[in-house]
């Protein structure tokens, strides 16, 4: 299913309740009007709100004009918060591109209160650096350059000992947040959090203060980070693509002249008076948003946010005139190589946000692809025309774009594929579609917002999405009705004026990049990271008092109620309170260790007819009843399972089980399946972070007897009967197996189940799982040579067998040291040193009770800062500072955010079902939360010097081998070069290639 983003932006959900395809004429006809309407609460403020809105939007506007959204999800004690400014890459200064996604990240280095230890003596020398940096810009000759840059780095040293790295940081972990973050984009820079509701005035303080000002402390350091992120867009063919798409579709327009990092010219020569004149343009309350979705009380949270940001001074602004494009007149082509698997683009360029072309736009969208019974969907993928096959659209406020994207199949060409995309949109302005197919698309749209708008986060976007792009919260409201008055007739005249020779395609070819660009290391002085002190903003802030949030924990037996059908398999049930949506698993405890041949079999199945029905006439029964069938294959586990609009749990359980019973194999299209799983091995060992995390990973835990290295070769498949595959998935009903409902009307479910689901005779035990051995590590580097500029290192280390005991301390473990902006690991290696732009430790408690539990750190780096990178991640795993402060605020996160934890819905019987694995039948959360509430620093120092400080790891290396310093590799142990085919076993073994270094 297509991500509901991509699709609609961030549509609201018009109705909690929804009907079949047949009934919709009828609910549209019965739609309430829908009209924004203005309201004074209790304490005096007025807001804007939708009438027939779900959502409870308060829209309040505060008199410096910031706009608060808020909206009430009681699921969770917990608040999904952003801050959103309407100030992205569109609007940096030509000369400065990257201003407003650096000036991003130095939002989280404080204020003249926050994060300084004397910010009188401090400000002296950020003024110097300040000059330093104008100085640096406008010199010319290298050598020049090159001596202010070292002042510079000699300067930034001695004000590093007058403040303290990341207090932000610290103080939003200590008040459990999570998900701390930012991103930027053309239009838009957005800040985020999820806090427990009892820390929402404490929260508001901080962010008040910390958009009331900037202050640009740790800028060289930070600059590297931002550096060390340019690069990982070079190693992303995706952002590549991306670029030459927007590059294409907008030659004048920032949107395609400008990129969001910048380029590696202008981060070499930044300018921090620009990037104080830019957060003073555009940084202002009247051009900010502030968006509050969770556990809230309308009144109180308003009168707080006015208190608070309601200090904030408004100021004019004006955002620049930016350029029109003029038409795209005859298609415009465009080359790119990286090293991932090739496959084609093609896109037409736009109308903007909020414009009919929009609505008309989503329409074609979901009819050309909704991954069901679209003409992509049905004429491409099913019939494995191409080895995959999408489109999307996105909209920003000048423009916006429909995007087509098509992978090949072997020894098919790009052009091929290119032409397949078109003859789809052909179909569509043809109207070769069926009539029924927009009223079943709008009503899709709105079965998945729903899914979507479950949850706060979710939600919270879709409000700071509507500001961003100037949107009156009415019309999101209004829209899917508006796209149901949308008829067959006016969308094939809209496809036939909008898709014509107006679109660029860009060919992404497997080959090298001859446009990477090298950036040196710089070899910064590690600056003082103070982290034993703390600014008096900081002990006050941390002394303020919340109200306490008491945790709950869940009674498995009490909150998951079972049944047993009339032929004694047993059903797990969840009621589903909220909307008439359900979700129906029927498990077998048995997967791939237990029979190989189930995941080839399970995933023919999307392939498959029966007698009574195509493959493709099965997609469009299901779309039609807004019902989705899915399969899934683990190690131990698989599932059949439906979802969707409960009252058509009957017709979707009566196709799935006419399915179940009466698929017919075909020769041909198991033909075109292993051709496309032949093809899909070869992407795959394209992607680096398939290679680093699955084979390497994998290999450094197994070696070569593995699950994952268990699998059929091609040829091996090709020699295989479909009909023998499908002889499995329907005797797969003769083993023992168990149902989850969640949903409403459970008797009726039942009675479905009693009436469809038929088995005969007495269920089968499973098969004898095959048991793989956990190889013992140290000593081993195992290396695969990748065209990239990064290089990325994980140590693995294997650890002692899971104990419940060991999961409190841990878990205080991974949030002191390892994870997280203000972690020990963090700040060592990107915030002092400025080594690697992500780097993090975790001690990993294993999903089984019978296995062991591993140690692991990552570095994603470049390639001439590895040795140093290595050195002193080495480091630390052997040694772990002590800081009293940050333990306390550590042990205050991890206690906060087990408090506002709510298990619910579905996640109970998932999180039940994880508990049985490991051996523990019961929520044992509690015994964590006092475990930790009672630790000490030196607790966990007994726990590093027990668990992680003298492990030995095998260390898994992807990079360039002619970049990467392999000397200082066989310092860490036996230098094995692996071929990735090798790796995953996609091929016959070639063996290890024992490096002669």
């Amino acid at each position: 299913m297509k991500q509901i983003k991509t699709l609609l932006g961030s549509l609201l959900v018009t109705s909690l309740l929804f009907v079949s395809c047949d009934q919709s004429k009828e609910m549209h006809d019965d739609s309430t009007e829908i009209v924004t309407k203005s309201e004074k609460d209790s304490v005096g403020y007025t807001y804007e709100y939708v009438t027939n809105d779900p959502t409870g939007l308060r829209l309040y506007t505060l008199d410096n004009g910031l706009k608060v959204y808020l909206s009430k999800n009681t699921d969770e004690p917990k608040i999904q918060t952003y801050i959103a400014v309407r100030a992205g890459s569109t609007y940096d200064p030509k000369e400065t591109t990257g201003l407003a996604h650096y000036l991003e990240h130095m939002l989280f280095k404080g204020t003249h209160e926050l994060g300084t230890l004397n910010w009188e003596t401090e400000s002296s020398y950020l003024h110097q650096i300040s000059d330093l940096y104008e100085a640096h810009k406008i010199a010319i000759n290298p050598e020049e350059k090159l001596a202010i840059y070292r002042k510079i780095d000699s300067v930034s040293l001695i004000a590093s000992n007058y403040c303290v790295a990341n207090e932000y940081d610290k103080i939003t972990q200590s008040m459990g947040a999570t998900g701390t973050n930012a991103h930027t984009s053309v239009e838009e820079t957005v800040y985020k959090n999820k806090i427990p509701s009892n820390e929402l005035n404490k929260w508001l303080a901080l962010e008040s203060d910390r958009f009331g000002e900037l202050v640009l402390r740790l800028f060289h350091t930070e600059l590297e980070a931002v550096f060390e992120e340019f690069n990982r867009s070079q190693d992303n063919d995706y952002f590549k693509m991306y670029h030459a798409t927007m590059s294409s579709l907008f030659p004048t327009h920032p949107y395609g002249t400008q990129t969001t990092i910048g380029t590696a010219e202008h981060l070499k020569n930044p300018s921090m008076v620009a990037i104080h004149n830019y957060f003073d343009k555009y940084y202002v309350p009247n051009n900010m948003a502030l968006v509050l979705v969770g556990d809230i009380d309308y009144d109180k949270t308003i009168k707080a946010v006015d208190d608070t940001f309601g200090k904030l001074k408004r100021k004019e602004v004006t955002h620049p005139t930016l350029p029109k494009e003029a038409p795209i007149t005859s298609p415009v082509i465009k080359e790119v190589y990286g090293p991932t698997a090739e496959n084609v683009t093609i896109a037409f360029r736009s109308p903007g946000v909020g414009t009919d072309g929009e609505k008309y736009l989503m329409l074609c969208d979901m009819i050309m692809a909704n991954g069901n019974a679209g003409l992509i969907d049905l004429n491409l993928n099913q019939k494995q025309v191409v080895q995959r096959a999408s489109c999307y659209p996105n909209f920003m406020n000048d423009y916006g774009y429909h995007q087509f994207n098509g992978t090949p199949r072997a020894n098919q060409t790009l052009e091929e594929v290119k032409d397949l995309l078109l003859e789809q949109i052909d179909k569509l302005k043809k109207g070769e579609f069926e009539d029924w197919m927009i009223d079943a698309v709008v009503n899709d749209l709105k079965l998945n917002q729903t899914r979507q708008y479950e949850n706060s986060t979710a939600l919270a976007s879709a409000y700071y999405d509507a500001f961003i792009h100037h949107q009156n919260w009415e019309d999101r409201v209004k829209l899917l009705d508006d796209l149901k008055n949308i008829n067959k007739e006016d969308l094939i005249a809209f496809a036939n004026d909008f898709y014509k020779e107006n679109y660029v395609v860009i060919y992404k070819h497997q080959g090298e990049d001859e446009n990477i660009v090298k950036v040196q290391n710089p070899k910064i002085t590690q600056v003082n990271l103070n982290r034993d002190k703390q600014s008096e903003y900081f002990t006050k802030f941390i002394e303020m008092e919340t109200a306490p949030l008491e945790p709950q924990y869940v009674d498995f037996d009490k909150a998951i109620q079972k049944i047993s059908l009339a032929n004694g398999v047993e059903v797990s049930y969840i009621e589903n309170e909220l909307n008439d949506l359900f979700q129906l698993y029927i498990l077998f405890d048995m997967g791939s260790d237990n029979n190989k041949d189930l995941s080839t079999a399970l995933n023919y199945l999307e392939y498959v007819g029966t007698a009574k029905y195509s493959p493709e006439e099965l997609k469009k029964e299901f779309y039609k009843l807004g019902v989705n069938y899915y399969v899934g294959v683990d190690n131990d586990q698989t599932y059949v399972a439906l979802r969707g609009l409960k009252e058509n749990l009957p017709k979707g359980l009566s196709l799935l089980e006419e399915l179940w019973d009466n698929a017919v194999a075909n020769q041909e299209t198991y033909n075109k399946y292993v051709d496309q799983i032949a093809k899909g091995r070869q992407d795959n060992i394209s992607e680096k972070s398939f290679i680093l995390w699955n084979g390497l990973m994998n290999y450094g835990k197994y070696g070569e007897d593995s699950s994952l290295r268990n699998i059929y070769t091609v040829s091996q498949l090709k020699e295989k009967d479909p009909k023998d595959l499908v002889d499995l998935i329907k005797g797969l009903k003769n083993y023992k197996q168990r149902i989850f409902y969640y949903g409403k009307d459970i008797d009726a479910a039942i009675a479905n189940l009693n009436d469809q689901h038929k088995l005969k005779g007495a269920l089968k035990q499973y098969p004898k799982a095959n048991v793989y051995q956990e190889d013992e590590t140290g000593g081993n580097v195992y290396f695969v040579d990748y065209d990239m500029v990064q290089t990325e290192m994980l140590f693995l280390a294997k650890s002692a067998p899971f104990d419940p005991k060991n999961m409190a301390a841990s878990t205080l473990f991974n949030s002191y040291f390892g994870s997280g902006l203000s972690s020990i690991v963090f700040q060592e290696i990107r915030e002092s040193k400025a080594l690697a732009y992500s780097a993090f430790a975790s001690y990993s408690n294993a999903s089984e009770k019978d296995k062991s539990n591993y140690v692991y750190a990552y570095i994603g780096t470049q390639a001439n800062k590895m040795p140093q990178a290595v050195d002193a991640m080495i480091y630390l795993m052997k040694n772990m500072p002590d800081a009293e402060q940050q333990f306390n605020a550590a042990k205050d996160a991890a206690l906060k955010k087990i408090a506002a934890q709510r298990i619910t819905k579905t996640s109970i019987f998932w999180r039940y079902e994880t508990q049985k694995k490991k051996g523990i039948d019961y929520d044992n959360r509690e015994e964590i939360y006092n475990t930790i509430k009672n630790m000490t620093l030196e607790d966990l120092h007994t726990f590093f010097d027990e668990n992680i400080k003298n492990e030995d790891y095998n260390v898994m290396v992807i990079g360039n081998k002619n970049e990467v310093d392999m000397e200082a590799l066989k310092q860490l142990g036996n230098v094995k070069e692996l071929d990735v085919d090798y790796l995953f076993n996609y091929e016959k073994p070639k063996g290890l290639r024992n490096s002669d270094l």
